[in-house]
């Protein structure tokens, strides 16, 4: 016998019943003490903020500045966006619904399911702007030779061409489930697109037809034989001919489907001293592969009883299924791209960029001496990464060299920075790398790269007990006369040679020993398992960086009560961290100046008189993601200036290893003062947010300015330079 288990069904019962009226006490007075707690009119609600950088994205989208074929691009990112935020945050409140105890939020004190309501309202708002959007895309389109059609747009002749097509191409893969109880409803998988119908028999009785759409084995945007240009979707053609699947059956209603699973697997309680951690983080990851949908889309209307029947069979609530007027799935575009770049309509897209070789660095020479000589900063994507990867195969075969440390968090696929790693390690350097089998949707990946790692003779350490490992540090060290040296590399984004072509970044890489002894301190601190207690030099989160951003807060509001000026300028892609938030808006009514260049969730409302009418935020939404992270405190006679892998949230400053890194060198100050600058001025992408907590398009000049492109443009011109100097 367990414990005081009631004896008997209605012992239980009663036990039961008394339980649920306890508990809903309980609840009641959690929500009464959660809503004395203080509501500021400067805070905005994370999730609704998310979902307002997300309508910046779809806005690119219907962006007549941007390129068409551009724009299909947006539209199909917004998708994906919308997607993998209801997998992550909507996943995430929903489990906070079935908890006994009400969670609130702490900037609005919203609960979880006043959250979830109100994500599920602006979502079915933007589906009706998407909606629009798309249908101005396509009819943009259609001057330009293309046109996705449906069947109903087709002659009789190409009617038969594709049921022939069909008949041989598409149908023998196809497999077909009736729902009955020899048939159970079957297991959707996430995201793939269904075709879901109900048929009737000759004697009445209904059932439910699932067939699977998502196939590797057809192509998803077919060719119309007869009309160049001219395409349809798979899942339309299988969703027309349905009927001849069923012949025995009338189809009474049909319709595309798609499900959005929950992915909020739980990576922070495996650890266990008897268990393979690698073993079961995969176990995890095929754990979250079945996991409770959390939406469900239509692409057509259909009768509330086999949508409620449907609901009942996925395990999704009526509320959280969505009609939808454009396709379930657009990444289908870029099948639109390539054809519009077969017929050479190069005016559709972009003007070509290519990342640039830095001026700072000589091609000709080894990198480790030029690095003793002076630090460099490399910033993605308006220059190329070649030269970091450069040096780490120099460092792999250097005789000076002893060892390569390096956090990995996401990595291209065939990663050059692993081959380099895994040289230096055939070559006899000791390589130390932290893996963090935790980056969300990279598990996989970086759990093969592990693998590879350690059978070249690296030592892998998967992170820490309740931190993921964010930062993105690499440490070279060497044995020279003096004794040992270090060449440090510090970043803002990962060490991924695709996105650092897609993504803005910055890349520090110093020969400064006080930096390198620092970093050296914390990957001994990762190989105990331990956080970094104190720092000098770098900010090193969890317990070195929101205390330290705070000090330098408060610094600048002294500055301020001392007659002098205060200012503040942070780039960051979210801010969230209440702690960092209320110091602002205390700094703000102290008189400091605060620019803030946030991207995405920006929970601090600017403007508000009273409270933060000192502090302005931009949000730029361009071409390349906005991924850097700059922090800068003090005026220029004064100025401190850091570069970081951390955002303003609360999992970013305390409950993650971040580093940010000091940038030393007068010039570079400079040049990054000057970017921020640029950013902060860019009047064509670049929305300010607004006392209302809107984001509004801005005017500086006759001319607008795109920072993006003007950063390209100076690090074309500055490559140039470089290359004629030797024949000058």
């Amino acid at each position: 016998m367990r414990g005081h288990a009631p004896q008997s069904d209605e012992n239980e019962k009663a036990f039961e019943k008394g339980n649920i009226q306890m508990k809903k006490s309980e609840k009641k007075a959690a929500e009464k003490k959660a809503e004395k707690a203080e509501k500021l009119p400067c805070m905005m609600n994370r999730e609704l903020s998310w979902l307002k950088f997300n309508e910046r994205v779809l806005n690119e989208a219907g962006n007549p500045r941007v390129p068409l074929a551009e724009r299909l691009t947006f539209a199909a990112i917004y998708q994906s966006n919308l997607d993998e935020f209801y997998r992550v945050r909507v996943g995430t409140l929903m489990d906070q619904m079935e908890s006994s105890e009400v969670v609130r939020e702490n900037k609005t004190n919203m609960t979880s399911e006043e959250q979830v309501k109100a994500i599920l309202k602006a979502t079915a708002e933007l589906d009706q702007k998407k909606a629009v959007i798309y249908e101005q895309l396509m009819g943009e389109l259609e001057p330009k030779g293309v046109r996705l059609i449906n069947f109903h747009k087709l002659s009789a002749e190409e009617g038969k061409l594709l049921e022939a097509y069909f008949d041989h191409e598409i149908a023998p893969y196809l497999s077909a489930n009736i729902v009955s109880k020899q048939q159970p409803f079957p297991f959707l998988k996430n995201k793939d697109i269904y075709a879901v119908a109900l048929l009737e028999t000759k004697g009445g009785k209904t059932r439910t037809a699932i067939i699977p759409c998502s196939n590797n084995v057809f192509r998803r945007l077919i060719d119309i034989p007869t009309r160049k240009g001219t395409f349809m979707l798979s899942e339309e053609l299988i969703l027309h001919f349905l009927p001849k699947m069923f012949k025995n059956y009338e189809v009474k209603e049909k319709s595309l489907l798609r499900i959005t699973r929950n992915a909020d697997i739980d990576t922070e309680t495996i650890y266990d001293e008897d268990l393979d951690y690698r073993e079961t983080m995969e176990n995890l990851i095929r754990q979250r592969k079945r996991m409770n949908p959390v939406r469900m889309e239509l692409s057509r209307e259909l009768d509330k009883k086999l949508v409620s029947s449907l609901c009942k069979d996925i395990h999704v609530k009526k509320e959280h299924v969505f009609l939808s007027g454009v396709p379930l799935d657009l990444s289908f575009v870029s099948g639109i791209q390539s054809y519009l770049k077969d017929t050479e309509q190069e005016e559709l897209f972009y003007q070509r960029r290519t990342p640039r070789m830095t001026p700072e660095l000589d091609d000709r020479r080894h990198l480790i001496p030029q690095i003793l000589e002076k630090d460099v900063l490399l910033s993605y994507p308006f220059e190329s990464i070649r030269p970091f990867i450069r040096l780490l195969y120099e460092a792999a075969k250097d005789e000076t060299v002893v060892s390569i440390k390096m956090t990995l968090y996401r990595l291209a696929n065939k990663s050059q920075i692993v081959d380099a790693l895994v040289e230096a390690a055939e070559n006899g350097k000791e390589v130390v790398v932290l893996v963090e089998l935790r980056a969300r949707f990279d598990e996989e990946s970086n759990i093969e790269y592990s693998r590879k790692l350690e059978e070249a003779g690296c030592r892998v350490i998967y992170g820490l007990n309740g931190y993921k490992a964010h930062s993105k540090l690499c440490l070279i060290s060497r044995k020279t006369e003096a004794g040992v040296s270090y060449i440090t590399q510090i970043g803002t984004g990962n060490y991924n040679e695709k996105t650092s072509a897609m993504y803005t970044d910055l890349s520090l890489i110093t020969a400064n020993q006080e930096i390198g002894k620092e970093a050296a301190e914390v990957f001994a601190a990762l190989l105990r398992g331990e956080t970094v207690e104190e720092s000098s030099l770098l900010l090193v989160a969890p317990k070195c960086l929101q205390n330290k951003v705070l000090d330098m807060i408060e610094e600048e509001m002294v500055h301020v009560k001392n007659g002098e000026e205060g200012y503040i300028g942070i780039k960051i892609n979210s801010l969230t961290d209440k702690v960092i938030i209320n110091k602002l808006i205390e700094a703000s009514q102290a008189g400091v100046k605060i620019e803030m260049i946030v991207r995405g969730i920006c929970c601090l409302i600017p403007e508000v008189k009273g409270y933060t009418e000192n502090i302005k935020v931009i949000s730029i939404v361009g071409r390349f993601l906005e991924h850097s992270r700059i922090y800068r405190f003090g005026t220029k006679e004064r100025e401190k200036v850091y570069i970081a892998s951390a955002d303003f949230m609360t999992r970013n400053t305390v409950r993650r290893v971040e580093v940010a890194a000091p940038v030393l060198d007068e010039k570079l100050k400079e040049r990054l003062d000057w970017m921020f600058e640029t950013m902060m001025n860019d009047d064509e992408k670049g929305k300010r947010l607004t006392a209302e907590g809107d984001y509004a398009d801005r005017s500086l000049s006759d001319r607008k300015m795109n920072s993006q492109e003007l950063l390209y443009e100076v690090a074309y011109r500055n490559a140039e330079k470089a290359e004629r100097k030797p024949e000058e």
